[in-house]
């Protein structure tokens, strides 16, 4: 990839992405691909007003080491200098930027159960510090290739072309291979318009059916609201786009209120391990029952992390007729494959869903039916056949998606 284009995607997730702010701190988490990328993004960063920027490297067979051989109550624990790293940045609130290139099968023979296990000993320390930076600041997750990525979407090209290819992928679906910055406000304009919508419907419940089986109901908050694309800081009002690509309308559901079956449409790689052809089954709420042709062990570990895994975070909108669908490319990845079909996602909701939620506590807003959990899982439900109806507080019928694509 030419270093030109390098630069303008490094732009668009530093100023429209991120939208770094005079004075602020950056931290950049990005695994050991393309060092020139994350130079070229530390730079744009630096050029947008950032104070520093700081990168943090990670690499797939560390975490593999360290899960083998570390107990799990090492691996658990929190540190004193870590829990003052993280109430450091509590404070000075940076901008977060999550550069994706990991291999998504580099992770398969990692012990599901141990890692989980030690997820949950750390987070009774770590959830209160999340919760106090809950929307008060920007964070952006955007792609590059990595070659072992690009050898699983391409594995019947050399290595260089595949990178090469993924590189073209990324930046198509993106919306960054021409003026990216026009392109994104653009897009959000239209997201926008449908969030209108839908928010003007006053949806209780939706109701998804498909030929492959999903037959599945979930209901919806009443003073939740629908979002896309852009979102805004608590406080502070900064404009920023937390996923580069992003083609979803998304909600939280009302937790504990989902019925009935969904059969995923996309292979989920979750923490490094591919889960593929699954279902999953709600009663009363909940996960009754779980089923994978692959990966049912890293399945059955994600829904049993804690209660609030085991029920629905978001429910999301994407049209099968979307750029990411269109490219034909299966990018077994989530950032990527979430945006080429409907998705829900298990665990964590998100509390900018509910109607004024800066005038509530977290508290009120979970009360209100926020789902809360430690993970917040993506996983794709979208087909060409697809269809989604919609039940209005006055009873009325409505269709949202039709065949796969909006109804509207």
């Amino acid at each position: 990839m030419n270093a030109e284009k390098i630069k303008d995607y490094a732009r668009l997730i530093a100023r429209v992405g991120a939208n770094v702010q005079q004075g602020q701190d950056v931290v950049i988490s990005a695994e050991l691909d393309q060092p020139e990328f994350i130079e070229a993004l530390v730079e744009q960063c630096y050029e947008a007003g950032a104070a520093e920027v700081r990168v943090e490297w990670t690499h797939q067979p560390l975490r593999l080491l360290n899960v083998k051989y570390q107990t799990v109550e090492r691996l658990g624990t929190v540190t004193g200098w870590e829990k003052k790293k993280m109430l450091y940045r509590a404070e000075k609130l940076p901008a977060m930027i999550y550069i994706e290139s990991a291999d998504p099968s580099g992770l398969d023979s990692l012990d599901q159960e141990k890692w989980g296990e030690s997820i949950r000993l750390r987070w009774p320390i770590v959830k209160p510090i999340r919760d106090s930076m809950e929307n008060k600041y920007q964070w952006c997750i955007a792609a590059v290739p990595g070659k072992a990525w690009a050898r699983k979407v391409f594995p019947d090209i050399p290595e260089d072309e595949a990178v090469e290819k993924l590189w073209q992928a990324i930046l198509y679906t993106s919306r960054a291979d021409n003026d990216g910055v026009s392109a994104w406000r653009e897009h959000n304009a239209d997201l926008k318009r449908r969030c209108e919508h839908l928010n003007s419907l006053h949806l209780r419940t939706l109701h998804y059916k498909s030929s492959n089986g999903t037959d599945f109901t979930v209901g919806l908050i009443p003073q939740a609201k629908f979002l896309a694309g852009a979102e805004k800081t608590l406080g502070t009002d900064v404009v920023y786009n937390p996923n580069i690509p992003s083609e979803e309308v998304f909600t939280s559901p009302m937790r504990g209120s989902a019925e009935g079956i969904v059969y995923s449409t996309r292979p989920l790689s979750y923490r490094g391990t591919m889960i593929e052809n699954f279902s999953i089954r709600f009663e009363n709420g909940a996960v009754a029952e779980v089923h994978a042709e692959k990966g049912e062990d890293a399945l059955k570990t994600l829904v049993n992390m804690d209660e609030g895994s085991k029920m629905l975070g978001e429910c999301a909108l994407v049209p099968y007729d979307s750029p990411i669908r269109n490219s034909e490319i299966m990018f077994y990845n989530t950032l990527f494959d979430e945006n080429a079909a409907c998705h829900l996602a298990l665990g964590d909701g998100f509390v900018n869903c509910i109607d004024g939620f800066e005038n509530y506590t977290l508290e009120q807003c979970r009360n209100m039916g926020i789902n809360n959990s430690m993970i917040h899982e993506d996983f794709m439900i979208g087909s060409e056949d697809l269809d989604i109806t919609g039940k209005t507080a006055d009873g009325e019928t409505v269709q949202i998606f039709k065949n796969g694509n909006w109804a509207f």
